[in-house]
């Protein structure tokens, strides 16, 4: 069962750690910035270049230089791999490696063998929550990893959310998270071929959404997307690119022999790619209908 390892920000930070953060995209410029408002970010890096972003190195070689916890948070497998490449021979025993990219369970157990290998420590700490529940510092984090790492990790983790639960090892704490967008995906579809059905019986929308909010079917997802969905605001808050990859890595695990809608969804997603919609947020699912 998955404990919580804080309920609140623990913004101790005693430990003396400086935090180098790999990836800029979405989510990864709102915790560099919020590192270096703690006065805890040691340098910065991501393949594309962010003006806005904070005191950026080189590479990311440099950040594992410079920092003792290296955050990382790319967009799949292999961009983890690229980056740990790179870091590998800078590791030392000093350095912690938080990894938050979305990733496949065996992908995870490959990444800790390899740090381990250098006398460094690895945690799995795939996160919920889109940007503007990093901006509010309300991210939850899954952590799979030794207790020392944990501990370690929640000095820092604690100033980007308010929730971090403990899951198990690295593997579980990945395959946690795959199962988790899987049913985001599952759910945004959902929502989406119901509001379409209502339009298309001329029901408003403003009664859709004021019955569903009455009911047990209402979600904090639900609030999130209304907004995008009536305004047809399809700027990201999470990718339809990044949710195809995530579908694919749940709907292909080893042990993941029959999921049904997440195959059903996983096609959705993909004509939305096809179509040129690879940039939009999920929500775009309802313009294909």
């Amino acid at each position: 069962m998955a404990k919580p390892a804080a309920n609140k920000p623990n913004v101790g930070g005693g430990s003396g750690d400086r935090v180098g953060v790999v990836g800029l995209g979405i989510i990864g410029s709102v915790w560099a910035q919020k590192y270096d408002e703690a006065g805890l970010l040691a340098g910065a890096w991501s393949r594309t270049p962010r003006s806005d972003a904070p005191r950026q190195l080189e590479d990311a070689a440099s950040v594992a230089r410079e920092s003792s916890i290296v955050h990382i948070v790319v967009t799949d497998p292999p961009a983890v791999t690229a980056v740990l490449e790179s870091m590998l021979p800078e590791l030392r025993p000093r350095h912690l490696v938080i990894q938050s990219t979305t990733i496949d369970p065996d992908s995870s157990e490959r990444f800790a063998r390899n740090v381990a290998a250098r006398g460094a420590h690895y945690l799995e700490a795939p996160f919920m929550g889109s940007r503007p529940a990093a901006e509010q510092g309300k991210t939850v984090f899954l952590l799979g990893g030794g207790v020392d790492a944990i501990e370690r990790a929640d000095a820092v983790l604690g100033h980007l959310s308010q929730l971090r639960h403990r899951v198990g090892t690295e593997r579980q704490a990945a395959t946690l998270k795959l199962c988790l967008n899987l049913q985001v995906a599952i759910m945004m579809e959902g929502i989406c071929e119901s509001l379409h059905a209502a339009r298309q019986a001329e029901i408003p929308e403003a009664t859709f959404f004021d019955v569903l909010r009455s009911t047990a079917l209402w979600s904090g997802f639900q609030a999130l997307k209304e907004p995008k969905l009536r305004e047809g605001d399809f700027s990201p808050q999470f990718s339809v690119k990044h949710m195809l990859k995530d579908v694919r890595l749940a709907t292909t695990m080893t042990f993941a022999t029959k999921l049904p809608l997440g195959t059903a969804v996983q096609a959705r997603l993909e004509d939305l790619v096809a179509k040129g919609l690879e940039g939009q947020d999920i929500a775009a699912l309802i313009a294909t209908l």
